[in-house]
């Protein structure tokens, strides 16, 4: 039976306006790795949603963003980066050092966005801060660098500061180099450090009893899933051994710890989204620069000042970017 020409059109238009919105609607898989609970990221997650917002990108209509949490136990994040790459994901963006380096032995062709980094060169991850050469890019911390200024810090809150235990974890990617730039920094505050592993949440009460067994009048920690994962139990013994501690990021003195100094790390995942948004629309990473953050914070608890017996110095609170009574 002959078709009649304007059914023909009709049916043509209809399939023409059915393909368009099949290809308006394609869903873009994003990949999210972090070294913690989504209890620990709850804030940054929701800053990269607001970046992605922003930029017009709606969950469930244009992007589909699936999550993987070690719930800091790090061993796991290898398996979960091969997952992200079975799933195809557009682009693999990482909360932390050992999740980029868990997404980069997982994959050489699919984009990694890095939120932030203490330090991506000497990490390994890129050749440089202005080209970073390979399939990974982002944000660093400048963690590295800032681990002098918390001594400092420590230093101003407890005059008599001479003996510091050092949290840090073997498993974290980093750590090394991080723990290099602190001990130069001691050396120049007259500090002794007592550097304690702790690669594991058992390994935290362990971490304590060694602190206090050493005479250490204040705790610095330094990155890791474990400690993010676990901050309100490391904020709890803290009070409970009477140690001034000082941290790495807003989430610690949110839960109970006593002070943190860094970048925003919730401005930093926010911004994550641009160069997701950039790789999406054709650019590459080898030839999107790091960006370094220009803002940091100085956040002080003040409860968790009167629980361990200390006073914050008048001069030190003035600084604070804020104050939690």
């Amino acid at each position: 039976m002959k078709v009649p020409r304007l059914l023909t059109v009709f049916l043509l238009l209809a399939s023409t306006d059915l393909v368009a919105a099949q290809q308006q609607t394609k869903i873009t898989r994003i990949g999210f790795l972090f070294g913690t609970s989504p209890s620990g990221v709850g804030t940054r997650m929701d800053a990269f949603r607001q970046g992605l917002r922003e930029l017009g990108y709606v969950e469930g209509k244009n992007i589909l963003i699936e999550s993987r949490f070690t719930e800091g136990k790090e061993d796991r994040e290898h398996a979960l980066a091969a997952e992200l790459v079975r799933a195809k994901v557009a682009v693999i963006v990482t909360g932390g050092s050992t999740a980029t380096r868990a997404a980069m032995k997982a994959t050489t062709t699919i984009p990694i966005v890095m939120t932030q980094d203490p330090d991506p060169v000497g990490n390994g991850f890129v050749a440089s801060l202005a080209r970073p050469g390979g399939n990974i890019t982002g944000l660093s911390n400048l963690g590295t660098e800032l681990t002098g200024k918390r001594l400092e810090l420590l230093k101003e809150v407890v005059p008599r500061l001479t003996h510091v235990a050092v949290f840090g974890s073997s498993t974290f990617s980093g750590n090394a180099q991080i723990l290099r730039e602190t001990e130069l920094a001691a050396n120049a505050l007259k500090v002794q450090l007592l550097y304690l592993d702790v690669p594991y949440p058992k390994d935290i009460e362990t971490a304590f009893r060694a602190a206090s067994q050493g005479s250490a009048h204040a705790i610095l920690v330094l990155g890791g899933g474990v400690f993010i994962s676990e901050r309100t139990q490391l904020a709890a013994l803290a009070v409970k051994n009477r140690l001034p501690a000082i941290y790495y990021t807003t989430e610690f003195v949110e839960d109970g710890g006593l002070m943190t100094y860094g970048a925003n790390r919730s401005e930093l995942s926010r911004r994550a989204a641009i160069y997701v948004d950039r790789i999406l629309k054709g650019a590459k990473p080898a030839d999107l620069p790091i960006e370094q953050p220009t803002k940091f914070e100085l956040i002080i608890n003040l409860k968790a000042a009167k629980q361990i017996g200390l006073t914050i110095p008048p001069n030190v609170l003035a600084r604070a970017d804020r104050v939690i009574k």
